[in-house]
């Protein structure tokens, strides 16, 4: 399964349409100041949470996620958008969708037709945290802009359904033109079974055939992509015994220079920093899960400086005190880091108490 979302330019160009200031929401979500100027937009699901996180709370605007999500004109659609729309019908379209994010991204698009309703849900794979009201929001939006353009008519869902309690209900029945349920077991849209199955007026199969291999390159782009930052992220943690290990080092083991390491990260979406601070994360999961090593220990093995740096980070990673998440994750019987073995884990600890008898 591949583990980054493709952000569209769009939403940057969007933003921006609506007063919201880019640089602002960048820095808010952490994320880098070059983002959406990079060659393609990667990002993991804390990273895209995070995001749309940041929209809320730069933009103070409780239909941001919904306005976003509008769109009227063919040439503002994504590839993958315009491929949807050539099909039969909105239910073909989340069909064809829902492959394509289900090869692409660590996300799912659920349908479900039935004699009266059609439901489209999202399930994001990789997803730690609720996602943001924003971007359920969104979702529901574009899906709605989906249907209005395709069929030609003002299509409205038949009602939106929200796992999370929304302060702003009425405001969005108005803009969705829908009844709204909260206290959902998932976040969904329905719409009427005979508005799903209308024919799309955009119907195009010769379109339809031109744009496919369009698909087929970006799916083999983004698994030779995904395999880079996992060689590398798993290079990063055989080296992370002790100390931070730099560029230099990285790129020496990856038999290439600094600046080649550099560009092909960036090619990939992503860069060291991000790589780096990704590796540490996933095995700052794996140590407190292991009973056996002190916080500290954990702090000293991920290269950080004092058990104070390392509790910084780990906030801003797990929302959490480092401690409070050992507590929540109690550790397992048996358990390896993904794709190595125990003696790793053994060596770790071998080196952290090689380093408390010194």
């Amino acid at each position: 399964m591949l583990k980054h979302f493709r952000v569209p330019g769009r939403l940057a160009v969007k933003l921006e349409e609506l007063e919201v200031s880019v640089p602002a929401v960048l820095r808010k979500a952490g994320l880098p100041r070059d983002l959406f100027q990079q060659t393609r937009v990667l990002v993991s699901t804390g990273e895209l949470f995070a995001l749309w996180r940041a929209i809320d709370q730069v933009s103070s605007d409780p239909l941001i996620g919904v306005k976003l999500g509008v769109e009227t004109k063919t040439e503002r659609f994504h590839p993958m958008a315009i491929a949807a729309l050539s099909t039969e019908n909105l239910v073909a379209a989340s069909e064809h969708m829902a492959r394509y994010k289900k090869l692409t991204a660590p996300e799912e698009i659920l349908v479900e037709l039935d004699e009266e309703e059609f439901t489209v849900g999202f399930r994001w794979l990789l997803a730690v945290d609720d996602e943001p009201p924003s971007l359920t929001d969104y979702c529901f939006s574009w899906m709605r802009s989906l249907a209005r353009h395709g069929s030609g008519m003002t299509v409205n869902p038949l009602r939106a359904e929200y796992v999370q309690q929304r302060s702003n209900l009425r405001q969005i029945e108005r803009s969705l033109g829908c009844d709204i349920v909260v206290g959902a077991p998932r976040n969904v849209i329905v719409f009427r079974a005979e508005d799903a199955t209308k024919p799309f007026v955009t119907r195009n199969a010769e379109l339809l055939d031109l744009l496919a291999p369009q698909f087929e390159e970006p799916l083999r782009q983004y698994k030779e992509d995904d395999s880079f930052l996992e060689l590398v992220r798993r290079t990063i943690q055989d080296k992370l015994t002790g100390h931070r290990p730099s560029i230099d080092a990285i790129s020496g083991a990856l038999h290439m220079g600094p600046r080649t390491l550099q560009r092909r990260l960036q090619d990939s979406g992503s860069s060291f920093q991000r790589v780096l601070d990704e590796a540490r994360h996933q095995m700052a999961r794996y140590y407190l899960s292991n009973s056996a090593l002190e916080l500290n220990e954990a702090a000293y093995l991920l290269g950080f400086e004092d058990p104070n740096s390392f509790g910084r980070a780990f906030r801003n990673w797990e929302g959490m005190p480092p401690s409070d998440w050992r507590e929540a994750h109690r550790p397992t019987k048996g358990l390896s880091f993904p794709g190595q073995g125990n003696s790793r884990s053994n060596r770790a600890e071998g080196t952290s108490r090689r380093r408390n008898r010194g």
